[in-house]
């Protein structure tokens, strides 16, 4: 379910935590911290997934309240509960492993019920939902559009839900635009979706791999990038961009399967996301500066690291 460049975002920041604890970096130590970064994801996925189904599901507790009053009114009698039927709604939440994620993650016990309720009433209240209840039958783009429509327009742009998140989740700065991805894929096909394998093992593999070859092999890239600074003072570089050019020679290297190209473009857009304003042209020139180099004495082989010499 997650991406190479969120893999590559995810190692980042675990290179950047270690160097900013300042002691020797030992790789199982580092290892540890990027499954502990990947599982913090995996757990804000599943809480958004859930909160999501529950301020569908609602429909049913709100009705079952104004029926239950004193002196019910006729309204209070004829909820529309229309969604609490939605058909893509119960392929999530009776999804085996959708159920045992919530299980282990137990994100019941984050969820605050005024903010569900609240969620809830600003769904009812919306054009969107009449148009959606108005309709007798059930489609399947009308049951994703619905469920689609609170996460994207009541969920995000609520200042009280993301406090709420931030409040219980550290990892929700660094995951948000990773998690809109993966939401609006996932209403798409949740059915393909694992929630037990939040990684899958290729690319577990890829970044073990990059996260223990970047620490492994930091002479060679430091040897690599220290002629290319010029009038540049390395000690003065944003930690931040030193890694991401640790990470790029090591991609360049190490990584048989990964263009050149891409393996420079990833980085650029990282540094523009994560790093100072001018980053991303810096890091461009020394990583394209690095590549020729490399390219022109024959060193780019694309080898595994177990196989190179360097």
């Amino acid at each position: 379910m997650i991406s190479r460049r969120n893999i590559r975002v995810k190692v980042m920041q675990s290179l950047y935590t270690l160097d900013a604890m300042g002691n020797e970096i030992k790789p199982a130590e580092a290892v540890r911290l990027l499954k502990k970064q990947i599982d913090q994801s995996r757990a804000l996925f599943v809480y958004l997934v859930y909160f999501l189904s529950e301020v569908a599901r609602y429909a049913e507790k709100d009705a079952l309240k104004k029926a239950s009053k004193h002196l019910p009114t006729e309204q209070d009698l004829n909820i529309n509960t229309k969604i609490v039927g939605n058909e893509l709604l119960w392929k999530i939440v009776e999804e085996p492993r959708f159920v045992a994620a919530c299980n282990e993650t137990k994100p019941a016990l984050l969820a605050d019920e005024e903010l569900l309720k609240k969620t809830y009433q600003a769904l009812v209240q919306s054009e969107e939902y009449m148009d959606y209840i108005s309709l007798q039958n059930r489609d399947k783009k009308g049951e994703k559009d619905i469920l689609e429509f609170i996460f994207t327009n009541l969920m995000l742009p609520n200042e009280n839900f993301i406090s709420h998140v931030e409040e219980h989740f550290i990892n929700w700065d660094d995951d948000a635009e990773m998690m809109n991805v993966m939401m609006l894929n996932f209403l798409q096909k949740p059915g393909s979706y694992n929630f037990n394998e939040f990684v899958s093992k290729e690319k577990w593999d890829f970044a073990k791999g990059l996260l223990e070859t970047t620490i492994e092999k930091k002479e060679v890239s430091m040897d690599l990038l220290k002629p290319k600074l010029k009038n540049w003072d390395a000690d003065r570089i944003a930690a931040l961009d030193l890694i991401i050019i640790e990470m790029g020679i090591t991609e360049f290297l190490f990584f048989e399967t990964i263009p050149t190209r891409v393996t420079i473009n990833e980085y650029i857009d990282l540094a523009k996301d994560y790093s100072t304003p001018q980053s991303g042209q810096f890091i461009n020139g020394i990583l394209d500066n690095i590549h020729k180099e490399l390219t022109a004495e024959g060193k780019i082989n694309k080898k595994t690291f177990k196989n190179s010499t360097l």
